[in-house]
């Protein structure tokens, strides 16, 4: 059995409480960001199926859709070339490998 908790230690309890309910709450700039990461993640993972899924895309179609993703992706996060470059780079790199035999 538990012992009844002392008065006390009740304003500890609810000083811990209220710390890590605040810890949990975003900034609007936080959800805003988190927003655009997920909008951006969802635009990539649609143009990595279409290129692999669509048989009749040619690899010029599909050179022109991974560029202008990389413009939509540095229009929502300004400045963050490298970023991208180290991330979504060598996914469209191996994609287009697989997708069209390129060596």
């Amino acid at each position: 059995m538990e012992k009844p908790s002392s008065p006390a230690a009740q304003p500890h309890r609810a000083e811990q409480l209220s710390q890590s309910t605040s810890s949990r709450i975003k900034s609007p700039a936080e959800l805003e960001e988190a927003r655009l990461i997920r909008r951006l993640q969802m635009m990539m993972n649609l143009v990595m199926q279409t290129i692999a899924q669509d048989t009749s895309l040619t690899i010029d179609d599909a050179s022109q859709m991974i560029a202008d993703s990389r413009t939509a992706a540095l229009a929502m996060f300004p400045g963050k070339e490298l970023a991208y470059d180290l991330i979504w780079r060598p996914r469209f790199q191996r994609l287009m490998r697989e997708r069209f035999r390129i060596m």
